[in-house]
């Protein structure tokens, strides 16, 4: 086996998305979208030339001349083959001390154990043989955390398993919401780059209810720009002027039929007094909103990256104000339909707190998604002087940022 020190984007985009392990986070492109970071592509071929083992390295320069480095969902290997793991990681340390590495973070994409919520969850059965693997060249696993603050990455994320007939594993209550959606009259579809100022919007809006950060406009723009035909928009609309005069024109005629239905149909005198109540509370709804304005106005999105078999659902958002019109129900669904259509066999919506208990975790379980654990996150000391020293201080520096 050889190590090699300059993997080309090409053949490591190739290998990554052949793998088990493929993850968005280990695509060559997403060295660009860490610009603020330095990069490198390291692996292993064989003694056929083959490559057997790669990794898109990202490099934090530290003061002194000190750097750090994380390779994100990877390395990607078998890892259950023990002498690739140790040569690779030998051969990665070696390659790390070069560049005054303090210590090599990584949190490969290994299932651990994956099931449905509520269910049993199925271990994998080679979880445990691959942590002490990692273990054996050295490296410290972190744990098992169960709080998305604790890593760099969730450790639990909810994937939805994509087919043909996805739309028949959501819960009933799920197909109900949509229709409701649908009654309301929001509507879904893949927007191009120039919906993303909207999107941004929302997202923003997103931002303010849950006191959290997210991404501006620019870093959208970048992930789109850089990603192209992979990157999928999508955007949920109303039109509150057409709705609201479509409402009005069906309670207009429900009047009219009542008026006209004679006093011993009760059946349908009842039928019809139900679809104006329904009628009603719609426009009660619609009428809390400006409907003056004859356009669509956008209020859910989601913005994804397909790479290998999996459409990655990185940034989604919702304007509040239209909780009640239940566009995401709508929205979510559409992306996975079209994910499926373009090649994917899954659809990761992110992470979950491993609790299953946050309102996060609660949203997404109504798609009855994979909820998949993974092995975590180990850190593989270079300078273990100062790695200890650095280590304390990164720690430190996670729970003051969790308790911001």
């Amino acid at each position: 086996m050889k190590f090699v020190e300059n993997i080309s984007p090409q053949a490591h985009d190739e290998f990554v998305k052949k793998s088990p392990l493929n993850h968005l986070l280990q695509s060559s492109t997403w060295a660009k979208v860490k610009d603020n970071w330095g990069s490198a592509i390291v692996g292993v071929k064989n003694e056929h030339d083959e490559l057997v083992a790669s990794a898109l390295v990202l490099i934090k320069h530290l003061p002194l001349g000190l750097t750090m480095i994380y390779t994100p969902k990877g390395p990607i290997l078998d890892y259950t083959n023990q002498e690739l793991v140790n040569f690779f990681f030998v051969s990665f340390k070696k390659w790390a001390k070069k560049q005054n590495a303090l210590f090599i973070k990584f949190d490969p994409a290994v299932i651990y154990r994956s099931g449905k919520v509520g269910g049993e969850s199925v271990a994998n059965p080679a979880a445990s043989e691959i942590i002490e693997n990692i273990k054996s060249v050295g490296a410290e696993h972190l744990g098992f955390n169960l709080k998305m603050s604790e890593t760099i990455q969730p450790r639990f994320q909810a994937n939805e398993p994509l087919s043909a007939l996805v739309n028949q594993i959501y819960p009933k209550h799920t197909n109900r919401i949509m229709k409701d959606a649908k009654k309301r009259g929001v509507t879904g579809r893949r927007a191009t780059i120039d919906a993303l100022k909207a999107f941004s919007a929302v997202v923003n809006k997103t931002e303010t209810r849950k006191g959290v950060s997210l991404r501006n406009f620019d870093y959208f723009q970048q992930l789109m720009t850089l990603y192209g035909e992979d990157a999928y928009l999508h955007i949920a609309e109303i039109n509150l002027f057409e709705k609201y005069h479509e409402l009005k024109n069906q309670l207009e005629t429900i009047e009219t039929d009542i008026a006209n239905t004679p006093e011993n149909q009760k059946k349908r005198f009842n039928r019809l007094n139900d679809q104006k109540r329904s009628v009603e509370k719609y426009l009660a709804e619609l009428s809390q909103h400006d409907c003056s304005q004859n356009v669509p106005t956008v209020i859910a999105g989601i913005l994804s990256i397909k790479f290998g078999g999996t459409l990655e659902m990185l940034y989604a958002g919702m304007d509040d104000d239209f909780k009640k019109f239940y566009p995401q129900y709508l929205l979510y669904p559409i992306a996975f339909n079209e994910g499926f259509e373009d090649g994917c066999l899954w659809g990761n919506m992110g992470g979950v707190e491993g609790t299953l208990d946050d309102g996060l975790s609660k949203f997404k379980s109504n798609f009855n998604p994979d909820i998949q654990e993974l092995i975590g996150e180990f850190n593989l000391p270079v300078n273990r002087l100062l790695y200890k020293l650095s280590n304390f201080a990164y720690k430190l520096r996670k729970r003051r940022n969790a308790h911001d």
